[in-house]
């Protein structure tokens, strides 16, 4: 079952690859640069971004850090983030890994700071992946940051938020809570050190249509949207002229936390 899963990913981004190099969406924002005040990276640190996607991420802390990987189960995804990184900046610190974030590729104790930005919905194990995270992480200074989609505490909302999900993405699996999070977290071996939340704003339709969605799809989850609850709207702040979405926001959750030792 895992396996056709992360197949369906496999397909999905690289369908879709191009639609994620390049975009300004995710090279900036006040997640990234609250990851980075909390981090504190130094030329000291080797940095590890689980599921870069376009690179973006990997691209933001390189200048702050002796060296990158940037990692993504999606081989054609990976080419294209490292062909627009080598023609497009001047970044030479980051190089390009395949790895699954269930079962990284590297030995224990490789880098200094983990990563990961608006990916593990889509992830099948979530807390496999953060054991993953703490073995390859040295056992002193190591920290990690983790960006995704924030659950909403309402069931109501939540389900219409996963319901939206999957209209639009049949690999996305699931977001989390806070709590969820937190306690994920702290179980793989870390101590959240902060947690926070941004509002981020989606043009509608390049959202859906980054996913692949063609007309019809994208007209059933237009739909979706004008017939969902006042609540709900007002929530997600969906914005809609002449019986067209335009824009919503959703929030985006940050979890800074610290390696500790396990006991032996």
């Amino acid at each position: 079952m895992v396996k056709g899963i992360k197949d369906r990913v496999i397909e999905q981004f690289t369908r879709n690859a191009k639609g994620y190099i390049g975009d300004n969406g995710f090279l900036r924002g006040k997640d990234l640069e609250a990851a980075a005040e909390l981090l504190q990276p130094t030329t000291d640190d080797l940095l590890l971004d689980v599921a870069t996607g376009g690179g973006q991420t990997a691209l933001f802390f390189s200048p702050m850090v002796r060296s990158v990987v940037a990692s993504d189960l999606t081989m054609p995804m990976l080419k294209r983030a490292q062909e627009y990184i080598g023609d497009e900046t001047d970044a030479d610190n980051i190089v390009f890994r395949v790895a699954d974030a269930e079962d990284l590729p590297f030995p224990s104790g490789s880098f200094t700071i983990v990563t990961c930005r608006i990916a593990s919905h889509h992830f099948p194990d979530v807390p496999k992946a953060l054991s993953e995270f703490y073995r390859v992480l040295r056992r002193k200074t190591s920290r990690i940051a983790i960006i995704d989609t924030l659950l909403p505490e309402d069931p109501e909302i939540a389900e219409f938020y996963q319901k939206m999900e999957e209209t639009r993405d049949p690999t996305h699996i699931r977001a989390y809570t806070r709590q969820q999070w937190t306690e994920m977290v702290e179980e793989a071996g870390f101590e959240v050190q902060k947690t926070a939340t941004f509002p981020k704003k989606h043009d509608f339709q390049s959202w859906a249509r980054r996913a692949g969605m063609n007309d019809e799809g994208v007209s059933r989850l237009n739909t979706l949207f004008v017939n969902a609850p006042e609540r709900i709207q007002d929530y997600f702040k969906i914005e809609i002229f002449a019986g067209e979405v335009e824009s919503y926001t959703d929030k985006k959750l940050l979890v800074y936390a610290t390696r500790i030792d396990k006991e032996r």
